[in-house]
């Protein structure tokens, strides 16, 4: 492993750039100067202010008097007493410890430093560390930032979701859990409706049917409604779509109502082609009318592709992104991607490479790490760590550490996954970019391509984790990406079952108050079993503690 990580330092040194010089800021006048000094030392001048009230009244107060009566009321307190006040202490501790662990485990943060800063540095008089206009240049820089982590939040369809019925279903039936949770669903019922619903509706019995059910939650009555809506038109399209994702229990089944959806789809398209221009509403139609036909194509490309036709898979996806090329928010391209990673047609793989990963289009696990993979490639099946220590790395070797590099900074958690240090689940339905979520979607289709390239997991485990050096703090600034979003844990917890293990990057350190919190449910709990066990000894050592404290 030393050399593994000495290999990392030497793909890091290679890939690092010169650090860009600090921007100058206007100096703060004599008057913004002196409020936030006053407003620093605040609370500093009201503690001195206090000590001094106190000394000029301890005559009128009597305090050395109380003073000598609340150390012989102490020196006459049994060991029971100490006993069990230090238990008492132990217990209180102990709760806030157990809670201070809970809150942390579930909001990502301590509970009693959420309120200091929140409720009690107000009151002391707390500022911030500067002072900036609200048209600087920083704040521009900062709320530019926000907005961008903003959009790197946005949680998106996974383009190679499975099939409900034959595969979610299918695990909920020998594992007794629920690969999907309320809030992934519930985003599919949006984007059912948004595909396969417009204005017109009305204008259709079955149309109107199937808007109810994909608005109904219950997948009983979703199926039902689907029938109801056959019965009405028995060449709904979208009432196929619904049976084939959640009735169908294998991918033939859903191969079959695939087909019959296609045959009615493609007939609406022509009749919404020849009146598209009669009024809005027809436009409308046409639009939703194309919707489902690419979703069916789509969807079959992906039988196709379970079911071993992988070339049929691949012919239907390059016809629809010809057909269809506006259409690119769909993601077709990462399943044609995956496809030819399949059919080992690396050269047409690095085609679909070199058309969208550009910088003007939006990036994705799944285009990074295939451009790394496809760079591994080159080197990996001659690749050894102790030959790259001793003699260095090649050209070839350095490009595919800077790939391995990108991809990891893009998306940290995926190594994780294909290195089998973390255990796979189904993908969701929708992936939050740069998150787990989007790394196990990953992984889930594109472990087996890793695995298929001699040595190329071998110096991925060997590089990826040199990138955290060039990103020391990966919240404020990234290297070749925006800073990574500081959203992701929460979406991915929403996204993701209950018995997943969320990753989590950066990783993030205990706080102050649980290891304080701890420290002192320890301390008090041992205190108080020494003074039950040897009262006598802790009884002396209390007299003397207190006796250094008597004036």
């Amino acid at each position: 492993m030393a050399d593994c990580d000495g290999l990392s330092e030497a793909g890091t040194a290679a890939a690092s750039p010169p650090a860009p010089a600090p921007g100058l800021s206007p100096p703060l006048g004599w008057r913004e100067r002196l409020r936030a000094g006053l407003a620093g030392t605040g609370a500093s001048l009201w503690f001195v202010a206090g000590l001094g009230v106190l000394y000029a009244l301890r005559v009128p107060l009597r305090l050395c008097e109380n003073l000598a009566a609340v150390t012989v009321f102490l020196n006459s307190l049994t060991p029971k007493f100490y006993v069990a006040l230090t238990g008492t202490s132990s217990l209180i501790s102990g709760l806030i410890f157990i809670f201070e662990w809970w809150y942390f485990h579930k909001h990502g943060t301590s509970f009693i430093e959420q309120v200091s800063v929140s409720h009690l540095r107000p009151l002391m008089g707390g500022t911030e560390s500067s002072i900036s206009e609200p048209g600087s240049s920083s704040s521009n820089s900062e709320s530019e930032t926000s907005r961008q982590n903003l959009s790197e939040c946005k949680v998106w369809r996974n383009p190679l979701n499975l099939f409900r019925g034959a595969e979610y279903r299918r695990y909920t039936w020998v594992t007794g859990k629920e690969p999907l949770t309320y809030y992934d669903m519930n985003l599919s019922a949006q984007d059912h409706q948004t595909f396969f619903t417009c204005d017109t509706d009305f204008l259709r019995p079955s149309d109107t049917v199937m808007q109810k059910a994909w608005r109904e939650r219950n997948p009983p009555a979703r199926i039902k409604a689907a029938y109801q809506a056959l019965e009405l038109n028995n060449d709904c399209a979208t009432a196929y779509v619904l049976l084939a994702e959640e009735e169908a229990t294998t991918i033939l089944d859903a191969e079959r109502l695939f087909k019959q959806a296609l045959k009615a789809g493609e007939t609406i398209y022509r009749r919404s082609q020849q009146c598209q221009h009669q009024s809005p509403q027809h436009e409308a139609q046409l639009r939703r009318d194309t919707n489902v036909l690419v979703y069916i194509k789509r969807r079959l490309a992906m039988c196709a592709r379970k079911l071993g036709r992988i070339k049929e898979a691949v012919k239907i996806m390059r016809d629809l992104m010809k057909e269809f090329p506006p259409l690119t928010m769909l993601n077709i391209h990462e399943n044609l991607l995956e496809s030819l990673l399949e059919l080992q047609a690396y050269a047409d793989v690095q085609a679909v490479l070199a058309k969208y990963d550009d910088i003007s289009l939006p990036k994705s696990a799944a285009i990074c790490y295939t451009a790394a993979l496809l760079k591994t490639r080159t080197v990996s099946d001659k690749f050894s760590p102790e030959t790259a220590s001793r003699r260095g790395l090649s050209t070839a070797e350095i490009n595919a550490v800077e790939a391995i590099h990108r991809a990891v900074e893009f998306n940290p958690h995926v190594p994780k996954y294909l290195l089998e240090m973390k255990s796979l689940i189904l993908p969701p339905e929708h992936i939050l970019k740069r998150g787990d979520s989007e790394a196990i979607a990953y992984a889930f289709f594109h472990l087996q391509h890793w695995k298929r390239i001699e040595g190329a997991l071998n110096l991925l485990q060997c590089t990826w984790e040199g990138t955290f050096r060039m990103i020391p703090y990966p919240l404020e600034k990234g290297h070749l990406f925006y800073p990574y979003p500081s959203c992701t844990e929460t979406a991915d917890r929403e996204l993701l079952p209950t018995f997943h293990h969320v990753s989590v990057y950066p990783k993030k350190e205990l706080p102050f108050f649980i290891h304080f919190t701890a420290g002192l449910c320890s301390s008090t709990a041992m205190i108080a079993l020494l003074t039950h066990q040897f009262p006598e000894i802790m009884g002396v050592f209390a007299k003397a503690v207190l006796g250094l404290w008597r004036p």
